[in-house]
């Protein structure tokens, strides 16, 4: 079970909104993108598809999409409030697989020439080939 600190009282949380912790987790600016981003398929619990009422638990795997990045984590505390950057670190734990893949496709997209050169029109022995290629087939 996870402990939350309240202003005066502790709170302990055992299940919480899966929208709600993605928001606290600082995935997501707001809860209304945690949650689109869960109906749009873009968020797995366990492996399957989830909705933004699915309650999870400590040791749950999420697997969520961030712009070009796949993140597998683990949950390994529950919060219902948002808080700083370092806090909201402390409720998750990305998995070595996870960190390797998003590592090495970053790597790729950098090898990845930047500027792609504009097709240009074909100019007159271009065309000739490409009309003698058409009448061939």
């Amino acid at each position: 079970m996870a402990k939350v600190q309240s202003r005066n009282n502790s709170v302990e949380l055992s299940r919480l909104r899966l929208d709600r912790w993605l928001w606290a987790a600082r995935f997501y600016k707001t809860r209304a993108i945690a949650k689109q981003a869960i109906e749009g398929g873009k968020v797995h619990c366990e492996g399957s598809r989830a909705k933004p009422s699915k309650e999870i638990v400590v040791g749950m795997l999420i697997k969520l999409r961030q712009g070009f990045d796949d993140k597998t984590v683990e949950v390994k505390l529950l919060s219902e409030q948002r808080r700083g950057a370092p806090q909201a670190q402390l409720l998750y734990a990305e998995t070595a697989a996870s960190i390797e893949q998003r590592q090495h496709s970053a790597a790729q997209r950098k090898a990845q020439p930047s500027y792609w050169p504009a097709a240009t029109k074909p100019n007159k022995k271009q065309r000739r080939l490409i009309q003698r290629f058409k009448q061939r087939t």
